[in-house]
């Protein structure tokens, strides 16, 4: 069986590239094909990188606090582009301000991620 493809990267205006280093190494020393598009990434540059490489998962990672606005209407996106069963992981810090983590989990739900 072929090892699984994600897709990573830094979503938005975001340029914090620590993170997205250590997902990239912890998630290849897990067998995982790694597709780290890197930062300040579109949703469509994801979207399209994951049908480019037939990825099985996108994994979303945001720190500057706007990573619940960036990935607004990213679900939609994808099933419009044909992906609609693909896995879509974000996290991070996504929202501005403290709020409950059991809040900010309802929100990102909200919006298919």
């Amino acid at each position: 069986m072929q090892n699984p493809t994600i897709v990573i990267g830094v979503i938005g205006a975001d340029c914090h590239a620590v993170g997205n280093k250590v997902l990239d190494r912890v998630f290849a020393q897990h067998n995982f094909n790694v597709i780290n598009l890197g930062v300040m990434v579109s949703q469509d540059e994801y979207i399209d990188a994951a049908i480019e490489t037939g990825a099985q998962a996108i994994v979303v990672s945001s720190i500057y606090g706007h990573g619940e606005v960036d990935c607004l209407g990213m679900r939609d996106r994808c099933i419009e582009r044909g992906l609609g069963e693909i896995l879509l992981y974000v996290g991070g810090n996504l929202v501005i301000g403290k709020q409950a983590p059991a809040e900010i989990d309802k929100k990102i739900l909200r919006n298919g991620l």
